[in-house]
């Protein structure tokens, strides 16, 4: 049986490619251990990168699904909240006429006083009207008049035109509120019929009538609250739904491209121990004088 021999040179190539190989596992170890990333480009792992990339696209969309439906929400409680001060001032309005209805035979001083009181609740009720959010106005649509109302009650929205905000892939909702529908405009809005009232008041005329319209108008009004309180309600359960979306996107991200640190720190360790003990044995391979190279 012949003795194949080794020589000294493949003995030290051998030792550097052991030492070129440890110090590649050491560095990819490290680089591991210190980034905490388990891809940091598509050819760690084609197939994890393709992944990594669709889960990052579904995460700007949550994103800005998320931003959409935040200002949705700011924009209908807004709205919320100005027709709920809406059918508090018909609340009040109607006291004003039904006290005036009830009085009979009043002086013409307290007419003009129960005329006066509506007036102003007439001017609270505009002003509700005309509320804004971040310098919009939210019952007048796309419009970009300085208000929804004019002094007359006349509506300046566009007719047809809404303001939504897309808070899913399947969802949008609308964010702004049809001033028209709730208040009217013009002759047929809830202004003019308070002007009339107000002057029916100080003539003394018959009240019974004006008060089954403003019935009327508080139904109006709170129909339209109603329809923004589904909207808002929708809205929310939406962001809900987002919230969670991201939490779920992140956790599988994460689960394709991060390192679990207590693994990452085993391996940096082992690596370092396998990359010292190539040294050392590289060392003894290497030890070669002139003579163990004469002879």
């Amino acid at each position: 049986m012949a003795i194949q021999r080794v020589s000294s040179i493949s003995m030290i190539a051998a030792a550097d490619r052991n030492i070129q190989a440890a110090q590649q596992r050491l560095a990819a170890a490290t680089n591991r251990a210190s980034s905490l990333k388990e891809v940091e480009k598509p050819s760690d792992d084609p197939a994890a990168a393709a992944q990594a990339m669709e889960l990052r696209a579904q995460q700007r969309a949550n994103t800005q699904y998320s931003r959409n439906a935040n200002n949705a929400n700011s924009w209908l409680s807004t709205a919320d909240s100005a027709l709920s001060r809406g059918v508090n001032t018909i609340h009040q309005i109607r006291d004003v006429i039904l006290s005036a209805a009830n009085q009979g035979t009043m002086s013409a001083d307290s007419r003009e006083a129960h005329a006066l009181q509506l007036e102003a609740l007439r001017e609270d009720l505009l002003d509700t009207a005309n509320t804004q959010f971040m310098g919009r106005s939210v019952f007048a649509g796309t419009s970009d008049a300085a208000s929804a109302f004019t002094a007359d009650g006349t509506h300046q929205g566009v007719e047809g035109a809404e303001v939504s905000r897309k808070v899913g892939p399947n969802t949008t909702v609308r964010v702004d509120v049809d001033g028209a529908a709730a208040f009217g405009s013009g002759e047929d809005s809830i202004f003019a019929m308070l002007e009339r009232a107000a002057a029916d008041i100080r003539s003394g005329e018959p009240l019974q009538e004006t008060l089954g319209e403003l019935d009327g108008w508080f139904s109006r009004v709170q129909s339209v609250q109603a329809s923004v309180g589904a909207q808002h309600a929708t809205s929310l359960r939406q962001e809900e739904v987002l919230a969670d979306d991201k939490v779920r996107l992140e956790t599988r991200r994460s689960e394709l491209e991060d390192a679990d640190l207590a693994s990452a720190a085993l391996d940096l360790q082992a690596q370092e121990v396998a990359y010292q003990a190539a040294l050392m044995a590289s060392a003894r391979v290497m030890q070669t004088s002139l003579m163990d190279y004469l002879r």
